[in-house]
């Protein structure tokens, strides 16, 4: 990894724990797949967008409706738990 790169997923992890108010490292508790029957929706305010068998790195549980996970563009958001199924 490049240096420019690094910096870039640093600033974006910054970002990350300045919006969700979220406090101590990043650490990845699980990995999840979001249900390849489930439909796709698009992003918006703190929802990640979600695609059909994506696997989401899960961050935190957050309550029984949502969990807190980044994508593979390192881009970070709630999902709803009926969509995703564990691995």
């Amino acid at each position: 990894m490049t240096l420019k790169e690094c910096k870039k997923e640093e600033k974006a992890d910054r970002e990350f724990q300045k919006k969700f108010k979220f406090e101590g490292s990043i650490s990845v508790l699980t990995q999840m797949m979001v249900d390849p029957a489930a439909t796709e929706k698009k992003g918006g305010g703190k929802n990640l967008p979600l695609r059909r068998g994506e696997i989401l790195d899960v961050i935190q549980f957050t309550n029984r409706e949502q969990i807190l996970c980044r994508n593979s563009q390192r881009r970070y958001g709630y999902v709803p738990r009926a969509v995703m199924l564990h691995l």
